[in-house]
């Protein structure tokens, strides 16, 4: 696992307030865990503009909210 740099870690912190705001009461846990899981995924792999991981958010959002057509477990 690559070390985030603080500033990064913020940016994830920002971002996923954000777009779990979207969510009804602010998303459950797993919600929240799995567009973590992919802000860190992709933090890991450089992306660490508020950007940048934002639009990793808003696409684990559409992912999970069903809006790509698919759901969380990638069916559909």
């Amino acid at each position: 696992m690559k070390k985030l740099s603080e500033r990064t870690k913020a940016n994830m912190d920002v971002v996923l307030e954000e777009t779990c705001r979207q969510l009804p009461y602010g998303g459950d846990h797993d919600s929240r865990r799995f567009i973590a899981e992919r802000l860190i995924k992709a933090a890991e792999a450089g992306h660490s503009t508020l950007g940048e991981l934002g639009i990793v958010a808003r696409r684990a959002l559409a992912e999970l909210t069903g809006k790509d057509g698919r759901g969380k477990d990638g069916q559909g």
